[in-house]
């Protein structure tokens, strides 16, 4: 027997949709399970007032009902002795295609990034920074519930609470999330006026990060928890913050080695000497041996960057740089003069053992 809808609301058949939601919402309040916990009856009535509000509520099932008399898809559910064809094959298509009933899982909220930029210093040292991370958080005003109270959280009336709704088609049943609540299986009728219903908030928060000694760009440090929000209670995600470090006006970086290019004159250089040189520490001696040639790195134990898994810190590389003055007095040019006419084998080690080559090349060359 075809169901009076505007009877179990308890409203006119020209009743508009504001009547209709107000007598939804009255009837649903007075026979809501929760309040009714064990009747049977306020039960049932409370699923027949949510199934007649599902079709008045929508124009177009509205329409057939008031011109058929029945709700759409009512008629034509075939069963065998009582045993709905529907409800087989729905388990069967739940179990491959995964529409089960019941409402939202709880799932974790997503991760963020954050990029951080930090001296060169600060990466061989370690620091601790804080920054400011915008992110969504539980409601404080409704406590994530997204209502003024639980009386304005009603069971969807599309769903009947399950979460799912099930499309009957011929002897084929599919269940799928509910759309109107998507998949929660109650509405929000009276939303809190902080979150407007969402249970969120977007916040900006200060976090301290401790950076450890070692670190380079790309190194990712993960901040268990600090990442958006779950839904349905779940946990919420991580935040990772990715470093970038910035280039340094005089060293550079090699693995946990530090390179240093460190300018000489020529007469230190052939002479030998002994100089101060930058270090992340502070100044530090450097002694430079009588003879030495332009590239030649000397090594400084320790006064690199830390290890950041292990012991023990790289070492500081100075590369010499010798320098050839730009611009010479006449005493300097008459000096430099009557030292190349002095100049004997083995004073250039680097010329004479390019020529010594070069002959021995053409030398092979005449003998073939």
């Amino acid at each position: 027997m075809a169901k009076d809808y505007y009877g179990l609301l308890g409203v006119h058949r020209n009743a508009t949709d504001a009547e209709l939601k107000r007598a939804y919402r009255r009837l649903a309040h007075e026979h809501h399970p929760d309040k009714n916990q064990g009747n049977k009856a306020a039960e049932e009535k409370f699923k027949e007032i949510s199934e007649a509000y599902e079709v008045l509520s929508d124009p177009q099932k509205r329409a057939y009902y008031d011109q058929y008399g029945t709700a759409p898809g009512a008629q034509g559910q075939a069963g065998f002795g009582g045993f709905g064809m529907g409800d087989v094959f729905g388990d069967i298509f739940e179990q491959f295609f995964g529409g089960g009933a019941g409402r939202s899982r709880a799932t974790a909220g997503d991760d963020l990034r954050y990029n951080l930029s930090i001296s060169f210093e600060d990466a061989a040292f370690g620091t601790t920074k804080k920054i400011r991370v915008p992110r969504w958080e539980r409601c404080s005003e409704c406590d994530g519930l997204g209502a003024r109270s639980r009386d304005g959280i009603l069971a969807c009336a599309a769903c009947h609470g399950t979460g799912q709704v099930r499309i009957q088609q011929g002897f084929f049943s599919i269940s799928r999330t509910c759309s109107k609540c998507g998949g929660e299986g109650r509405v929000i009728t009276d939303p809190c006026p902080a979150c407007t219903g969402r249970k969120r908030v977007e916040r900006e928060r200060t976090l301290s990060v401790k950076i450890p000694g070692g670190v380079e760009t790309g190194t990712a440090i993960r901040l268990s928890g600090e990442g958006e929000l779950g839904t349905q209670g779940g946990p919420p995600g991580d935040l990772y913050v990715v470093l970038n470090v910035e280039a340094h006006p005089i060293f550079e970086r090699e693995g946990q080695d530090i390179l240093c290019d460190v300018p000489i004159t020529f007469v230190q250089a052939a002479l030998g000497t002994e100089i101060e040189v930058p270090t992340l520490s502070g100044p530090a001696k450097l002694k430079v041996p009588a003879g030495t040639q332009p590239g030649h790195v000397f090594r400084l134990r320790g006064k690199g960057f830390p290890h950041l898994r292990g012991s023990g810190h790289g070492d500081q590389l100075c590369r010499v740089a010798v320098e050839v003055p730009a611009k010479l007095s006449s005493k300097q040019k008459e000096l430099l003069k009557e030292f190349d006419c002095l100049s004997t084998d083995g004073c250039s080690p680097l010329t004479t053992g390019f020529w010594d080559k070069v002959r021995e090349v053409f030398t092979e060359q005449t003998k073939k």
